[in-house]
């Protein structure tokens, strides 16, 4: 088993050149394959909102939402880094509430570090969790808290005046001391631009191969999450159908009497059985 991945190995790679995978898991045996897979971090994702609770988008996620998965995952990991998302309105009431939010990420959930989105707005939250001994991702570009804003899912920085927020937003987090920034849903030129620009990683997720690393949602390219199919994802396997499949087969032999057979079954003397006739 390699060393645990660890904040100074995302600075290590950005400066060998060497790509950053990171993947979502929200659940035990996930998070075991993720990491036999060799992947060097596993980020518990208010994705879950929608690819696991069912919600329409992640405003809906809690607290105990992210606790509860942050502990599953963080059982199924002991090399590749976990990184917690902090959830919508855990980190805007205030840097005392920040602060004890992200502890709880950390000492109840077990992840390494937490990840929270925004720019220069969020700066104060993030230096107080850092001075508080939690090592913070930051989330620039599509930030899906801030669905509602955005008026729904769409990239972000196309225009000069957005590209430059998004820059200059990522050096001000850079400043502030997070280790590394996703870059979600910006056009890839930018997403390049401005990951030569930093001396921190970036992790891209639909902003192209200029980003130091990149993260997608683990659902979306097994084929597992099939309300939509986001553009920047791509399917490796289709794992959902293959499990329909699996399902239907299923429900047709216990249906028709194939299943169980008597090798999947427990056997009793037949003594024992006789002799509950007689009785």
């Amino acid at each position: 088993m390699k060393e645990k991945f660890t904040t100074a190995d995302f600075k290590k790679n950005k400066i060998n050149g060497k790509k950053i995978t990171m993947l979502t898991a929200y659940d035990y045996p996930t998070a075991k394959i993720l990491e036999e897979a060799g992947i060097d971090a596993i980020l518990v994702g208010d994705s879950l909102g929608m690819v696991v609770l069912g919600y329409e988008d992640t405003t809906k996620v809690t607290m105990d939402d992210m606790v509860h998965h942050i502990k599953a995952v963080s059982r199924g990991t002991k090399r590749s880094m976990v990184i917690g998302d902090m959830p919508f309105l855990s980190y805007h009431l205030g840097t005392h509430e920040s602060v004890k939010n992200a502890g709880r990420l950390v000492t109840e959930g077990g992840c390494s570090a937490v990840k929270l989105e925004g720019g220069k707005g969020v700066v104060d939250d993030i230096k107080a969790i850092i001075n508080a001994g939690i090592p913070v991702m930051g989330h620039l570009g599509y930030t899906p808290q801030s669905v509602n804003l955005f008026g729904g899912h769409k990239a972000q920085g196309k225009t000069m005046e957005t590209a430059r927020e998004i820059l200059n937003d990522a050096l001000i987090l850079q400043k502030a001391g997070v280790f590394s920034i996703v870059l979600e849903c910006i056009p890839f030129k930018l997403a390049a631009y401005v990951s030569k620009k930093l001396d921190i990683p970036t992790i891209g997720i639909g902003s192209g191969a200029g980003c130091d690393g990149q993260v997608l949602v683990t659902p979306d390219i097994i084929g597992l999450f099939k309300d939509f199919s986001p553009k920047h994802s791509k399917k490796y396997i289709d794992f959902g159908s293959q499990l329909e499949e699996a399902i239907k087969k299923y429900v047709e032999e216990v249906s028709n009497g194939a299943f169980p057979t008597n090798a999947n079954s427990f056997i009793i003397d037949e003594g024992i059985i006789e002799h509950l006739n007689i009785e």
